[in-house]
């Protein structure tokens, strides 16, 4: 076993680390030792040697969750970088078996090589497949949801160093919290996946009004396999995007082509203006009609992470609110009303999703078809009073705080709109009565 920044000591013990960052730049921990396992053997003895030390111990991923959730520990810190690697691929059962600290970047160029895919994904993929997982990353999809609801079986690494192989025959209470488990039951050692044959994707991406998107949001729903859009605040515009599944052929981007959009226009260009619109505030919503027309219309067919993926260079931080799918056009109608009335000064695009209902106990999708509202707010930039705002309007709507970004829900809220709460935390007494992989945010969101 590898330990960061020491000379390996015995049982899997280390000795002191650096300070860990997440992306965005709002969350450190300062672990008393980090390690990095290559093994479920070897994660077995660092999670031992931390309880024979009296160390908390939590896994991080690659940190882009907003919430101190996984990383954040004073105890032992995971590290993924050697627990890596596509396990088993067997074409027959359509399932794919991964170390937990593999990225999904990897996982999914894997994949391709052996004419597989998953069916859905989020927006990037940096994140560590058990980290993606459970956090509660999803995607967008009228019929196909999270990556979490994805998993058919996993490796639980427990608080007294027990493996338990978790399925839906096997284990099963704990395989219905632990596939969204923000490392609260444990640490995951592997993942396996469902995954199908390759399959390509058309995205067509095009401008739309907001009244006509909030109007036709239940029929683009409907008619399209993912469907998401973009509203710019301060405007009446938004910009659409529908991935269907094509018969092909591929054609992707062109190479100029996907330069300017997604490099140039959604990065390059976009970081200048966020950066102007910080240091100027009253800019910003002249720079928001002006980049709000600046993507154009356009169709490209290719294999699935390469549509549902997309480069995310500019730094922020970001508030997202799961609500009844019913609530979309009342809840974002008065989030344009909010932006409209204020002195709020926002230079970031409101993400809008869906998913289908599914069964995980801790999903934001658990039982209900769900629409996912997400505000972002530059890395620098105050964001304090938007983001409260934002989340008065997602509470009154039933709304379920995504698990790995900012918010300032307590258990006694969860508890209230998470009908099956109560089977998590029993599973959580079960496996870990003294709170081995516990820490503060644990303590705020799921009680002590």
């Amino acid at each position: 076993m590898a330990v960061s920044n020491a000379v390996r000591g015995p049982g899997g013990r280390g000795s002191a680390t650096g300070p860990w960052r997440n992306w965005a730049g709002n969350v450190t921990a300062r672990p008393a030792r980090s390690v990095t396992p290559a093994s479920t053997e070897e994660l077995v003895a660092a999670v031992r040697a931390a309880a024979e030390d009296g160390l908390t111990v939590k896994a991080a991923g690659t940190g882009h969750s907003f919430t101190p959730a996984a990383a954040a520990t004073d105890g032992v810190l995971i590290r993924p970088e050697r627990l890596t690697g596509v396990r088993a691929v067997d074409r027959a059962a359509g399932t794919v078996t991964v170390a937990a600290g593999t990225p999904l970047k990897h996982l999914n160029e894997t994949l391709a090589a052996h004419g597989l895919s998953l069916t859905n994904m989020g927006d990037i993929m940096e994140q560590t497949v058990s980290g993606a997982a459970g956090t509660g990353t999803h995607g967008t999809g009228r019929d196909s949801a999270s990556i979490a609801a994805q998993i058919t079986a996993l490796e639980l690494v427990t608080a007294d160093g027990s493996v338990l192989t978790c399925s839906a025959d096997e284990n099963p209470d704990v395989f219905a919290a632990a596939r969204l488990g923000l490392g609260a039951l444990g640490v995951i050692s592997e993942l396996t996946f469902a995954v199908e044959p390759e399959f390509l994707l058309t995205a067509r991406e095009e401008p739309m009004g907001f009244d006509e998107v909030t109007d036709r949001f239940d029929e683009l729903v409907a008619e399209n396999e993912h469907f998401e859009f973009y509203w710019f605040p301060h405007t009446g515009n938004c910009n659409t995007k529908r991935n269907n599944r094509s018969q092909g052929p591929a054609a992707p981007p062109g190479r100029v082509g996907a330069w300017i959009e997604d490099e140039l226009l959604s990065n390059g260009v976009f970081q200048v203006a966020c950066a102007v619109g910080r240091a100027v505030p009253a800019a910003i919503p002249g720079i928001a009609k002006v980049s709000s027309r600046a993507l154009s219309a356009r169709t490209y067919t290719d294999i699935p992470y390469k549509v549902f993926t997309s480069p995310r260079r500019v730094r922020f931080v970001e508030m997202e609110y799961a609500l009844p799918r019913a609530a979309a056009a009342a809840a974002l109608g008065e989030l344009k009303a909010l932006v409209e009335r204020s002195d709020l000064r926002i230079s970031f695009p409101v993400e809008v999703r869906t998913a289908p209902a599914d069964d995980l106990v801790l999903s934001t999708a658990s039982g209900r078809d769900t629409v996912y509202i997400a505000v972002h707010m530059y890395r620098g930039t105050p964001y304090e009073a938007y983001f409260a705002a934002a989340e008065r309007i997602m509470t009154a709507h039933e709304g379920r705080p995504h698990w790995g970004k900012l918010h300032t829900r307590d258990a006694g809220y969860l508890a209230e709109v998470y009908p099956r709460f109560g089977e998590f935390t029993a599973v959580r007494d079960r496996l870990d009565p003294e709170r081995r992989f516990s820490n503060a945010y644990l303590r705020r969101v799921l009680g002590d």
